[in-house]
């Protein structure tokens, strides 16, 4: 079976995205490259339910060589990705703060510093219908220079990784500040901090980690 370990790491990520609430059912979707070859969860299944078996593995043009269950409708989104960064795993969420802001901003203010660990500033990428092409090119638009993560507009929210353990972990990272930022607006007007105050941050090396070289 072709990228057997990689496919039944899909599965372990996606029962962890389940039991952390990052994901409801089947919304949601995950990705691994390994060179030239992606595998991909499958479209319309519940990502804590899958079988290393259950998902497709596609090329970067996104051509199906192994699987017998559709790629997620979002395969476009994490291809994009792939060409666009040095990423070697993708996440995809709705999860509940992320689609709150995402619904409501335009760029998720920094009111933590932990943002820095996302690359800067979180940008919220334009909206368009799931699943094509137009969506693709926004998100990668907001995932320019060197982001780790985006909101997508009325959607969810993307992270991307040196592995999959990684990307996890920047999905769970982006919806912590997404749910630091709600739950400050709930009590006052938080106070968002400078590109002076982020540049001292970042000076005392709190930054993402590289990618390595392609």
């Amino acid at each position: 079976m072709l990228l057997s370990d990689e496919r039944d790491e899909l599965g372990a990520i996606g029962r962890r995205l389940a039991d952390t609430g990052l994901v409801v059912g089947s919304s949601g979707n995950i990705s691994v490259r390994s060179g030239d070859l992606v595998a991909v969860t499958p479209g319309g299944m519940r990502l804590d339910r899958m079988e290393p078996a259950d998902c497709p593995v596609v090329t970067l043009a996104g051509r199906v060589v192994e699987g017998e269950r559709a790629p997620s409708s979002e395969t476009p989104m994490h291809l994009a990705l792939y060409e666009a960064t040095q990423a070697v795993a993708i996440v995809h969420t709705h999860s509940t703060y992320g689609v709150v802001v995402a619904t409501t901003m335009s760029e998720l203010p920094p009111v933590h510093y932990g943002t820095l660990l996302l690359g800067g500033v979180v940008k919220v990428a334009e909206y368009a219908t799931y699943g094509t092409p137009e969506l693709a090119a926004n998100v990668r638009v907001a995932m320019a220079g060197g982001m780790r993560a985006a909101l997508l507009a009325n959607h969810g929210g993307v992270a991307i990784g040196r592995d999959l353990d990684e990307a996890f972990e920047n999905a769970r990272l982006l919806e912590w500040l997404c749910g630091v930022y709600v739950r400050a607006r709930a009590i006052g007007e938080p106070r968002v901090l400078t590109e002076e105050e982020l540049a001292k941050v970042a000076e005392r090396g709190l930054a993402p980690p590289g990618f390595p070289a392609p």
